[in-house]
């Protein structure tokens, strides 16, 4: 097994868990979320120069840094969705078993 990869269902010896489309979306809307809100921050730390857009900028800043999100998310994202949707998985399996 080499050192950086995730243990898989063979060597842990647990029955791989198939991830339905929902928990999938749901992973990757949270991320897009979260790159959101993190690509909102960087802009507002930004200084409005000579050019700035003015008033009208700081109003679509916000549907700026949403879209921003969502299409990073779409090309692959930071890599938090798979763990997102790994999480989801341990507290559907958790909560099926009566835990």
């Amino acid at each position: 097994m080499n050192p950086l990869s995730a243990p898989t269902a063979a060597t842990t010896g647990a029955t791989p868990t198939v991830p339905s489309p929902k928990n999938a979306e749901t992973a990757r809307a949270f991320e897009a979320v979260f790159i959101g809100q993190m690509t909102q921050l960087m802009l507002e730390s930004v200084e409005s120069g000579e050019f700035s857009g003015g008033h009208g900028e700081q109003m679509f800043r916000g549907v700026l840094s949403e879209h921003l999100g969502t299409a990073i998310a779409a090309k692959g994202g930071l890599g938090l969705a798979p763990h997102v949707l790994d999480q989801i998985i341990k507290l559907q399996e958790g909560a099926s078993n009566g835990n």
